[in-house]
């Protein structure tokens, strides 16, 4: 009888873009084994022709011959139907199907199917129960992202970041989208409860490409160019029309500069052909125990209106190595300079400018300005704002470096003990300069020109202790557990000055000291704060042969923003997990592949409330008497009371979970529930004026937030006859409602805060119809009113002959909910050898969008002849079904008597946001022989057309939102009565959609 001598054997599992976590690793035909680290490296004894069984869920399981070999390298090849089975949840990876928590995973190939900005854009329609909503369509603007809902009033509903495992400070648009690897997003509170108070909306998880230990250097290169149109442009009134409406309204008359054979485009006049295009070169490889990866990109975006635009340069790179068996450290950077110009320029005044109105005098040349009945309005052209890009200026320049470093050692003594330390370093600066040159974009062509700049300087670090303990006992019983202390502090610094008059135009903003009228430090706009975050952490999970699991953690926080003796708090989680398809009875289904039930629970605060605010705050008012060599004196008044019981704002969630996968693979999926509920709101608490104090930060009131969440996936073709197709699609729904208010009050309608209603609703009359000839009560509903004025709900009492008991008042206000039924988005792809086809969109069922081009805010449907004209289909005697009313009917601050709810449309639709043409000519023999491992080129449009939108029905704009409502391109959303405060997403009169095509190659050899 022979003995075989044993071996150790070391090695590396990995897939194309990097270690594999948790890889099994058995001798073949036996039932020894091990499971790869977190870098995928593994150490098993073995005979010297023993051969190893490699698998991985969601991989090709391969087979290694040993051959006396003591050092092996395995490539895992990605199986088509794969779940994504690894996922990021935290510090730390899991396998899928291991995962108790509610965790979406999308990756780097996924996010850039789409050509975006930020990887937010790319993000949009992608993940059931995340919203992303433009705050602004001009180039460069970020994206508000909201997950599962809104929950605070107050507080910020903002997700935490983290990038590349340390909490990021800075904005999506800081990270060149070509440089993620996946995105993972933590939804509910029992996967989010690790990251404490941060964690509390929500976690995006956001990590860098990065090289694979021992393999070849590999560089690529990725680019693309596009082009750019308008969408659609706003429907203005032609000159004919406009002509029509302006003498039936009678109250109007043309001006001197005003014909009604003139028929103007003035938007014509203004737009540009957009140009946009992207650069990304990258190289990747690894060496004897370490990786490394760099990259820098540029992109460069230009929007259709003339001079607006915005330019990023990014730098990263990443390196890690092991030293001997125990220790490992590493460097990740990523820095990026950004520019943003052309905010100033709006559109405004292009659409207000009358049709009748030609922009040219009697010899041709451009006229400076343009008179109307009431109004002169400076003449805005292409060529003008070009020629102007000098002495009319809005330039946001910013420069953010964020710097993680780590070391970690292993414990030689006790198998899977680890300690590993986080550095992070992180700065950030923007900077905003304002000049407006003399008699630009102003009537007066003298007028004095002005400037003004603002700096902002962040600066964070982070320092974060962790001790890891990962094991398998028995084959079955595998148990990880984390502990973590962690503090981090952040100072912020602001500073704004101002001066009319600049002596030398060329010095545009940048001498604003040499002003000769009012050079302004204001007070008021300067700031300066610092806040401090102190945490432990511990979390253990424990898996029983891969069919049972659980999760508990708990955490506690500590916050400088909140008051003494209120500052910590400690918050549990736990979530269990059970693979029901692993028992034995499911068996003898063998068309299910995978059926899980995930429950969990968990509690994290907030605390996103502006430092200081315990504190109360003074503010200053300047008095008309003083000494006259120094000026006015300033005194100081008390405008916010201190709380100095000020706590953290806690939210509760119970979530549930259902996963999937049918048919090999063939189908996939998962469904969620989950209940929310948020207490001890952080509230700023508005006070009587009798108190002298307008407010005080307290904790107040709650809300809830509880939705469904579903996602499919499934391979219709699979590689039959060379076709390939793969579709998918997800949806959810959110319902928000706020619960309680301070004081048991059921309303703060100064605020539009109604209990029982959702956090943003519209407060405003209901339009039932337009008032027609022969209808009841008229003169009594609307006394003075006319026919064919907008007619509104009336909410009042009725005498006992049916008549109305009054005329229509604020009294008749309603709360209108905005939420929409059901969002959700789509994909799929269609592959036939070497040509792959792809569509991805989103839509919308239900819900309210607020156009305040349609409404009164915008003042361009007055329906008067003042100024340009929206075209509407409005009210006449002879058109008494229109939607709109009569022209110079019954007014309101120069609008149509309740306007305000002409603004109002149903927020369906149906989106294609991209379809792309692409072919891989890697597979020719000619191009491998130059020794390319890839090479694609694509076609690729962006937003094609939008179906099944009323609002695009009506008009042809997009129906997505472009702006906030307090954005500066546009006016607050104003209701009959009152202004609302709130930043409502908004259809307005912001840069507009564009449709836009690329042409992109990606190159790695």
């Amino acid at each position: 009888m022979a003995v075989q001598q044993k071996i150790t054997v070391t090695g590396n599992v990995s897939d194309a873009t990097g270690p594999l976590v948790g890889a099994t690793i058995k001798i073949k035909g036996t039932s020894t084994g091990v499971v790869a680290d977190i870098d995928g490296n593994f150490k098993i004894s073995a005979g010297p022709n023993d051969v190893l069984e490699v698998s991985y869920i969601g991989y090709i399981t391969q087979d290694v011959k040993i051959n006396n070999k003591s050092k092996l390298t395995i490539v895992l090849e990605e199986e088509k139907h794969s779940l994504n089975e690894v996922v990021v949840i935290g510090y730390g990876t899991q396998r899928r199907e291991a995962v108790t928590g509610s965790v979406a995973n999308v990756s780097g190939d996924e996010l850039n199917q789409i050509a975006a900005t930020n990887a937010a854009q790319a993000l949009q329609g992608r993940v059931a129960g995340v919203l992303m909503t433009q705050t602004s369509s001009k180039p460069g603007a970020e994206m508000q992202i909201r997950i599962r809902g809104q929950r605070s009033l107050n507080a910020s509903n903002d997700p935490l970041i983290v990038l590349d495992g340390i909490p990021f400070m800075g904005q999506l648009s800081d990270i060149n989208p070509g440089d993620i690897k996946s995105m993972d997003i933590l939804k509910d509170a029992s996967a989010t409860a690790i990251y404490g108070s941060r964690g509390a909306n929500g976690v995006i998880l956001i990590t860098t490409v990065k090289g694979m230990q021992g393999s070849p250097a590999k560089v690529s290169y990725n680019a693309y160019i596009g082009f750019k149109t308008v969408f659609h442009k706003y429907p203005m009134m032609s000159g004919k029309k406009y002509a029509e409406m302006r003498k039936y309204a009678g109250l109007y008359t043309n001006s001197l500069d005003e014909s009604d054979d003139t028929d103007t485009d003035w938007q014509d006049l203004f737009y540009r052909t957009g140009i946009t295009h992207s650069h990304d070169v990258s190289i990747q490889g690894g060496t004897q125990g370490g990786s490394y990866s760099f990259g820098a990109g540029y992109y460069h975006d230009e929007a259709v209106i003339p001079t607006q635009g915005y330019d990023r340069i990014s730098i990263r790179g990443n390196f890690d190595q092991s030293v001997g068996k125990y220790f490992r450290f590493g460097l990740s950077t990523n820095t990026s300079y950004r520019e943003t110009k052309g905010s100033n320029i709006s559109i405004y005044n292009v659409l207000s400018m009358s049709p009748l109105a030609s922009p040219y005098d009697e010899n041709g040349n451009l006229k400076r300005t343009v008179r109307m009945p009431l109004d002169e309005t400076f003449v805005l052209t292409k060529s003008v704002a070009e020629d102007l890009k000098d002495v009319w200026l809005n330039e946001d320049k910013g420069l953010g470096s964020y710097n993680t470093m780590f070391a970690e050692v292993k414990c030689p003594w006790i198998e899977g003990l680890s300690y590993r330390v986080n550095v992070g370093l992180n700065y950030r600066t923007a900077k905003n300069g304002v000049f407006t040159g003399t008699g630009v974009n102003n009537t007066n062509p003298d007028a004095i020109n002005s400037a003004s700049v603002q700096q902002d300087v962040t600066k964070n670090w982070v320092v974060e202790n962790l001790l890891t303990y990962d094991r398998t006992f028995a084959e079955k019983h595998h148990v990880n557990f984390t502990g973590l202390y962690s503090a981090e502090q952040t100072t912020f610094e602001r500073t704004y000055m101002s001066g009319r008059g600049i002596p030398a135009e060329y010095f545009q903003y940048y001498n604003i000291g040499s002003a000769t009228d009012e050079v302004s430090v204001n007070p008021n706009n300067q700031n300066y704060w610092q806040s401090g975050l102190m945490s432990w952490m511990g979390r253990i999970m424990y898996t029983y042969d891969n069919k049972y699991m659980i999760s508990a953690a708990v955490r506690a926080d500590a916050s400088s923003r909140l008051a003494k003796g209120h500052q910590w708090h400690t918050y549990p989680a736990v979530s269990v997990g059970w693979n029901i398809s692993r028992e034995k009875f499911m068996q003898k289904f063998d068309w299910l592949d995978n059926l899980k039930l995930r429950v969990g629970y968990g509690e994290t605060s907030n605390q996103s409330i502006d430092p200081y605010s315990t504190l109360g705050a003074l503010s200053t008012r300047p008095y008309n008497f003083g000494p006259a060599s120094t000026g006015f004196l300033r005194g100081y008044y008390v405008s916010t009371l201190p709380n100095e019981e000020l706590g953290w704002e806690y939210s509760s969630t119970w979530n549930f979970g259902l996963d999937f996968s049918l048919f090999g693979g063939r189908l996939s999926g998962t469904m969620e529930y989950y209940v929310q509920n948020t207490n001890d709101l952080l509230l700023s608490v508005s006070l009587p004026a009798t108190s002298g104090v307008g407010s005080y930060m307290a904790n107040i009131g709650k809300t809830r937030n509880k939705g469904f969440e579903m996602s499919l996936n499934g391979v219709i073709i699979d590689n039959k006859n060379g076709w390939t197709w793969d579709a998918g699609v997800n949806f959810y729904v959110n319902h928000n409602e706020l619960v309680e208010l301070a004081s048991g009050a059921t309303e703060d309608v100064g605020n539009r805060w109604f209990v029982g209603h959702p956090i943003d609703v519209i407060y405003d009359y209901k339009k039932i119809g337009l008032w027609q000839e022969g209808d009841p009560y008229l003169n009594i509903l609307e006394p003075g009113g006319n026919v064919g004025m907008i007619k509104v709900e009336y909410t009042g009492d009725y005498n006992e002959d049916g008549t109305p008991t009054r005329q229509i008042n604020q009294e008749d206000m309603q709360v209108i909910d905005m939420e929409p039924d059901l969002i959700g988005g789509f994909n799929t792809t269609v592959g036939y050898k070497g040509f792959d086809f792809t569509v991805i969109g989103a839509f919308q069922i239900g819900g309210t969008l607020i156009s305040t081009l349609h409404s009164s805010n915008s003042y361009l449907n007055m329906l008067s002849g003042r100024r340009g004209q929206i075209d509407v289909d409005y009210w006449t005697e002879d058109n008494t079904d229109a939607k709109y009313p009569k022209p110079g009917g019954i007014m309101s601050s120069d609008n149509p008597k309740y306007g305000s709810t002409l603004g109002y449309f149903d927020a369906g639709y149906l989106k294609v946001r991209a379809i792309t043409l692409g072919y891989d000519f890697a597979k020719l023999k000619a191009v491998k022989n130059f020794g390319i491992s890839k090479l694609r080129a694509y076609f690729t449009v962006q937003n094609p057309f939008v179906l099944f939108s009323p609002f695009t029905n009506e008009c042809g704009l997009d129906p997505e939102t472009n702006t906030m409502s307090n954005d500066n391109s546009t006016m607050a959303v104003t209701m009959e009565g009152y202004t609302g405060s709130h930043k409502l997403p908004v259809v307005g009169y912001n840069t507009p959609a564009t449709r836009n095509f690329l042409f992109g190659i990606n190159l790695t050899f």
